[in-house]
């Protein structure tokens, strides 16, 4: 039987929201297969995020130390080469993290290694079909690799529906195997994000807009349409890039992670790096003049305008104008 792992991320004792995300991958590759999760840290945090993986995963790994306090690849790669059965399938969520990681343990275990998958078409004896996205997600491309020995997979945020879990897990205490860690990196500090009059992250209606939006006379547009809804103006990183609105607005991997209940993608064509930063499957809306943007696959609703036109339509029919 096909055996699946899959690397948690956690901060402040809570696990990443693509931890669900994951089980749902699994599912896909080998729907009998039990899934065991692999979370590292330190004490107490650790031990709460393990019990509550617990609640979902049929077994959970720990890796405790005082040396991975802060995520360090270069300690948890080799103790995972060595830990992992042979022939066995590792998931990671595709962020910053995982790009360290993923690449460097595929290598060690001399398994093939298929970065940000957006679906799985399925397996069918040693070769499974994934899904990833080209030409900045023009293009679906079909990606067949031969998993016999093992494979390690990121996959893109938010591209699965989050499984319901059940169940109570086994947790495994595999500390042990951590020994002695050589580092040649060390951590220095955290830096403090740039600070505005609003926390993005805390709102549940975001407004978010791209290149779309043109000039940055422009923004009021969307301005006008947060206050009907009661939510907030975010951006893509363009928007930033052009000091149009602080880097404190900005969702994605670069910015800010966020997890409203209503998203509004304004002018926004998806790239995973902005939909990387949104968590806990909200309600997206994606409003593009580009039919093909890859933001419609992520979306609930997909709409073919121009915002310029459609945003203060939107704004009267919620005031009632």
């Amino acid at each position: 039987m096909t055996q699946i792992f899959a690397y948690i991320a956690h901060k402040d004792g809570v696990a990443d929201d693509t931890a669900l995300e994951l089980l749902t991958a699994a599912a896909a590759i080998a729907p009998n297969a039990p899934v065991t999760a692999i979370v590292a840290g330190n004490a107490p945090q650790l031990d709460a995020v393990a019990e509550a993986l617990a609640q979902g995963f049929a077994e959970v790994w720990k890796f405790s130390s005082d040396s991975l306090a802060q995520p360090n690849a270069e300690i948890i790669r080799p103790v995972l080469a060595s830990a992992l059965p042979a022939g066995s399938i590792v998931l990671m969520g595709h962020d910053t993290f995982a790009m360290d990681m993923a690449p460097g343990l595929s290598i060690k275990r001399d398994v093939p290694f298929v970065s940000d998958v957006v679906g799985v078409d399925g397996l069918a004896g040693d070769v499974l079909t994934l899904v990833r996205q080209e030409y900045g997600g023009q293009v679906s491309a079909h990606v067949q690799t031969n998993v016999a020995g093992g494979a390690v997979l990121t996959l893109r945020a938010g591209s699965f529906a989050p499984a319901e879990g059940a169940g109570s897990g086994q947790i495994v205490d595999k500390s042990g195997e951590i020994g002695e860690p050589a580092m040649r990196r060390v951590f220095l500090e955290m830096a403090a994000a740039e600070v505005d009059d609003v926390d993005i992250s805390k709102e549940d209606v975001l407004v978010s807009i791209g290149r779309g939006i043109g000039d940055e006379e422009n923004i009021e547009i969307a301005q006008e349409l947060a206050e009907a809804m009661g939510g907030v103006v975010a951006c893509s990183r363009p928007i930033v890039d052009a000091r149009w609105m602080n880097r404190s607005r900005q969702v994605g991997t670069s910015g800010q992670t966020v997890k409203p209940k209503v998203y509004l993608a304004c002018g926004i064509s998806g790239s995973f790096q902005h939909l990387g930063g949104i968590k806990g499957s909200p309600f997206i809306v994606a409003i593009n003049t580009n039919p093909k943007a890859p933001i419609f696959q992520a979306a609930d609703v997909g709409i073919v305008a121009d915002i310029l036109d459609f945003l203060p339509e939107l704004t009267e029919a919620i005031n009632g104008e």
